[in-house]
């Protein structure tokens, strides 16, 4: 069986409006395959979906209705080949004709044979007049984006654009109350795994196969982006402290909290929403963490019980257009509207949380996000009304790329190959 028609029914699955990491992993978990034919299907899976605003163009460019979601699917599967990947042209027709047979019988494959096989005739041509009249399409961001975009970056718009459709790494990190690097590093070494970055603890891999492993399974390792790790390092806890992680869920940077702790103090988790506390608790009991209490609370309420804190982090809810890489469908299902409504909900946050914050106290204001409404003019904003807080120096690796705004707020952006695009802010009140 050929391995495209794995990949339909999973394609199909996030166009009914599953996440696309959640998918693929649980279709990794249930079917074993080399590691070659887990590169195609994830280069293949997620290429389709970054490209879909083009590929669908493709498709209705060239049918006029289209009844079967398989055969848009197999269709979309070879068009992204004889785009973007070094295939054979017409073997890909070829494969895609037979498969479309069997499927269906001689007529859809003689369909399927006759819009791709006119598809490669007029490629070039296509590619050129939507680069010139419709480049949003081409590079399959919806209009309002690409405008936005275009708009806020100027002329590096292009660079930012195409550093979001690029393939994601999977990270680890390595779970320092359980493990070191040393033994991680000594593991990857034994199962032949190559490091691409390592950014402190945290390692970039092209293998995803240790998710499978006891490693992982028993929290030595934990899959987390150097992104949101040093968001909650450069909140420089320290042990007895008591800490506030105002938006908590899963609880990965609880976790790293705690490790900089070295387990002594107190940290309080909380989450909006009553099944991801639970998710939380098995985080901590998975890592060791045991200086963490879950809360569910809306983190705008906290200054209602009294509690003052050390430090607090905030990794605010956000469009998460930082993270689209891992997540490239959700750009086809937000609208403009969304930022406007989370500028202000994170504002929000920011102005109560900080009032639960000491005398002399660190906050760090985060998002996964590359736009200025909900990281910038936050604190902007913020800044102008309590004049009393100061923004303190980031500790950002020299291997990780990025940009500072005008109040000292760095946002790894478009420059940085690997890590999720992510801003973080730290302010000290005096």
């Amino acid at each position: 069986m050929s391995i495209k028609t794995k990949i339909i029914p999973i394609l199909q699955e996030v166009i009914n409006g599953k996440y696309s990491n959640i998918v693929l992993n649980e279709f990794f978990s249930k079917n074993a395959f080399e590691e070659k034919e887990r590169k195609f299907i994830t280069e293949v899976f997620y290429g389709v979906i970054r490209k879909k605003l083009f590929i669908d163009y493709i498709i209705d460019q060239k049918t006029k209705s289209m009844k079967k979601d398989w055969i848009r699917n197999l269709l979309s599967i070879s068009i992204y080949q004889i785009t973007f990947m070094d295939s054979d042209d017409k073997g890909v027709v070829w494969e895609a004709t037979e498969l479309a047979k069997k499927k269906f019988g001689v007529s859809i494959g003689k369909f399927i044979n006759g819009v791709l096989r006119s598809y490669i005739r007029e490629k070039e041509e296509i590619i050129q007049n939507l680069k010139l009249e419709r480049e949003n399409i081409f590079l399959s961001y919806p209009k309002w984006f690409y405008d936005k975009i275009k708009e806020e970056y100027s002329d590096k718009y292009l660079h930012v654009l195409e550093s979001m459709k690029k393939i994601p790494y999977m990270s680890f990190r390595v779970n320092k109350l359980k493990y070191t690097e040393e033994e991680f590093e000594n593991l990857l070494k034994l199962l032949n795994i190559n490091i691409i970055k390592k950014v402190d603890s945290v390692y970039y891999i092209v293998s995803g196969s240790l998710i499978h492993r006891e490693e992982f399974k028993s929290g030595k390792i934990i899959v987390q982006d150097a992104s949101s790790y040093l968001a909650a390092k450069n909140l420089s806890p320290s042990a007895g402290e008591v800490v506030l992680d105002a938006c908590a869920a899963p609880g990965g940077k609880t976790a790293v909290i705690a490790e900089l702790m070295e387990n002594k103090g107190e940290i309080t988790s909380l989450d909006i929403h009553q099944h991801k506390i639970k998710l939380i608790q098995e985080n901590m009991k998975k890592l060791g963490v045991t200086i963490g209490l879950a809360v569910n609370l809306d983190a705008r309420k906290i200054s209602m019980q009294g509690k003052k804190f050390d430090k607090i982090l905030i990794d605010a809810p956000c469009s998460g257009y930082g993270v689209l890489r891992k997540k490239p469908e959700t750009i086809y299902r937000k609208k403009i509207d969304n930022i406007k409504n989370l500028s202000q909900l994170q504002f929000e946050i920011l102005d109560s949380v900080s009032q639960s914050l000491k005398e002399n106290g660190v906050l760090v204001y985060s998002t996964c996000t590359i736009l200025t409404e909900e990281n910038t003019d936050n604190i902007e904003k913020f800044l102008k009304k309590y004049p009393q807080y100061k923004v303190e120096k980031l500790e950002i690796p020299s291997n990780v790329a990025g940009t500072y705004d005008k109040y000292g707020g760095f946002l790894i952006d478009y420059n940085e190959e690997i890590l999720d695009n992510f801003y973080i802010a730290k302010l000290r009140k005096k």
